[in-house]
């Protein structure tokens, strides 16, 4: 390939990372205008114990249809690059689709089913109804939906997942929990949460039909099924221990603490998740242009974007974290007054998030280079979270320490845990590729001094005025430093709509085409 060609291409994918995260960014702002009206609602309506037990039923469904995509979410994209064209003997997209699509609704049914036999873990507390119990059903749901998304992923359709996930799904669990408390108030929260999953899987499905239809000529097979579960199965792990890093904490603290507290930190963990987003906003677009250039061995190129796309995310984790951060207490006390306590816990989660923008990003190439090792830090960070988390409440419990101290404890844990994986992942993916790994720019610094600046302004002002004024000064005065500062040519594409027209044919001509892979086997 010509060095033209190569400019040509990298351009074009670095177009197409910059097109899906801006679009996911948009969806971002939705899910944060629909997930706060949820939290208002819940806790006012419900309050908190009722939150906490939702919440702990809420870790084991997701974690258990985390590990029923069978690994899909982030595999899938391999699968598709590396299946030959239907003219050189390879199956249709759709029927490779089919087979992760298949085996996630076997495994989502039989968790599901055992799950309604053995509610316990679900309900540690004991105390649930039996229109609870229905949130099982969430699980099928919630896997097949992360395989669709991630189909149309690797057709650059991000605004589905936008849709789904950042529309749909939040505003129906907004809408049905306030419905749902004047009709059962004992169930509102689990039957609101089960309508919003299936509002979400039907939102994916029709873009999923129009884009691969129905799979032509294809028939289960038990032998693609085994090869397929026991490939996907470390990268199922990975993702599983990734999302439970944000739950562990919660499991932990119901063990040691009273459902209150559990809720609270919970809605602390909620308002922390919505900057969480931004950095999904990259990974579905992330795996396919990486497993592109795995194929060309071009390991200088996947540095250079995996560090690209971890400035971006950590920018951006940054401003939002500092603009939820800094107001926290008026934040807090919109869900009641009885939630104000977990600030100091939304302080160390926000932190988390930007911490962890390192790991996340050289996990989307780990994942298709070395899925054991990137396995095993995973485990590692995971069990140093629960070492550490065990240790604090054991603390707690021996000083007698408030729910509000043992939420901030868990979540300063989490923080650390997360640090340690980034830097792990990172030193891993610079050794296997040759290049250096690092998002970190001094202008993040300079623009966290300057909003932390304004944000001493905005506390003082009235609650209402803190929130509607106080937040868009903030992020508005971290926008500027980093914009001003922060940001090259090469970052400003994220906020450039209009792309050069041979970008956009690369991108298509890959996007219609893409070679299989011939990168590194994974270790």
């Amino acid at each position: 390939m010509s060095e033209a060609a190569d400019d040509r291409s990298s351009s074009g994918d670095m177009a197409a990372l910059a097109k899906g995260g801006r679009t996911n960014l948009i969806g971002f702002m939705m899910r944060l205008a629909a997930r706060l009206p949820f939290l208002f609602i819940a806790g006012r309506l419900y309050g908190a114990e009722a939150l906490g037990r939702f919440a702990s039923a809420v870790i084991i469904v997701e974690l258990v249809a985390m590990l029923c995509t069978v690994g899909e979410k982030r595999g899938l994209a391999q699968r598709l690059a590396e299946e030959p064209s239907a003219e050189d003997g390879g199956r249709a997209p759709e029927a490779v689709i089919a087979d992760g699509l298949l085996l996630a609704t076997i495994s989502g049914v039989l968790a599901a089913g055992v799950l309604w036999l053995v509610p316990q873990p679900m309900f540690p507390s004991g105390l649930y109804t039996q229109a609870d119990r229905l949130m099982v059903l969430a699980i099928p749901a919630l896997a097949l939906t992360e395989i669709l998304l991630a189909a149309q992923a690797y057709r650059f359709d991000i605004a589905a997942t936008v849709r789904a996930r950042a529309i749909v799904e939040p505003w129906t669990i907004s809408i049905a929990v306030g419905v749902l408390f004047y009709v059962t108030p004992d169930s509102g929260l689990g039957l609101a949460y089960l309508l919003s999953i299936y509002a979400a899987l039907v939102t994916a499905l029709f873009p999923y039909a129009r884009t691969y239809g129905r799979p032509r000529g294809w028939r289960p097979s038990l032998s693609r099924s085994r090869r397929l579960l026991a490939r996907g199965s470390p990268l199922a792990a990975a993702d599983a221990i990734e999302w439970g890093t944000r739950r562990l904490d919660i499991f932990i603290l119901g063990l040691f603490a009273a459902p209150a507290a559990v809720g609270i930190y919970y809605v602390a963990q909620q308002v922390a998740s919505l900057p969480q987003k931004l950095k999904t906003s990259f990974e579905p677009i992330l795996g396919p242009v990486l497993t592109r250039k795995l194929a060309e061995r071009d390991y200088a190129a996947i540095a250079r974007q995996v560090c690209q796309v971890g400035f971006w995310i950590t920018a951006a984790q940054a401003g939002v974290s500092l603009a939820l951060g800094i107001p926290g207490e008026a934040i807090m006390g919109i869900v009641g007054p009885g939630f104000v306590g977990g600030n100091g816990a939304l302080a160390f989660l926000l932190l988390a998030e930007v911490v962890a923008a390192t790991a996340v990003v050289a996990e989307s190439a780990l994942v298709y280079v070395a899925r054991l090792r990137n396995l095993w830090l995973s485990i590692a960070t995971i069990v140093l979270q629960g070492v550490l988390t065990v240790g604090a409440m054991l603390v707690a419990d021996s000083y007698d320490l408030p729910g509000s101290w043992r939420a901030a404890m868990a979540a300063g844990c989490l923080m650390v845990a997360l640090a340690a994986a980034s830097l792990a992942k990172a030193t891993l993916l610079g050794r296997i590729l040759g290049h250096m790994v690092n998002n970190w720019r001094w202008a993040l610094v300079w623009a966290a001094l300057v909003a932390t600046a304004v944000g001493q302004i905005a506390i003082r002002l009235p609650e209402w005025a803190e929130l509607v004024f106080g937040i868009p000064m903030i992020l508005a005065a971290y926008g500027l430093v980093i914009w001003r500062w922060g940001f090259g040519p090469e970052d400003r594409v994220l906020f450039t709509r209009k792309l050069a027209k041979e970008d956009e044919v690369d991108t298509v001509e890959q996007q219609e085409a893409p070679k299989p892979l011939r990168g590194p086997e994974p270790l």
